[in-house]
């Protein structure tokens, strides 16, 4: 999937009409996307996340949920303590 907008810094639209929070740890891996960067939509089995957005270049990932969603309480602090 291509990405289709990515104006606010933690939301990405992708080509399919879906929207996804990014994790606000895993930020800076996405400052180096650009539109004709293709990424994969893969299931999480990660507790702060739902999905994870993997780079098919360079095989980064970022986790995500669905815009909209809000992230599990305590979880996010949690995961930015522990790296």
């Amino acid at each position: 999937m291509k990405i289709r907008a990515h104006a606010e810094s933690h939301v990405v639209e992708l080509d399919d009409g879906s929207q996804w929070q990014i994790f606000p740890g895993d930020l800076a891996t996405t400052l180096s996307w650009k539109p004709e960067t293709d990424l994969r939509l893969e299931c999480s089995i990660d507790r702060v996340s739902s999905h994870v957005l993997v780079n098919t270049t360079d095989q980064s990932r970022v986790r995500v949920i669905a815009a909209g969603e809000s992230w599990p309480d305590g979880e996010v602090k949690k995961a930015l303590r522990d790296g």
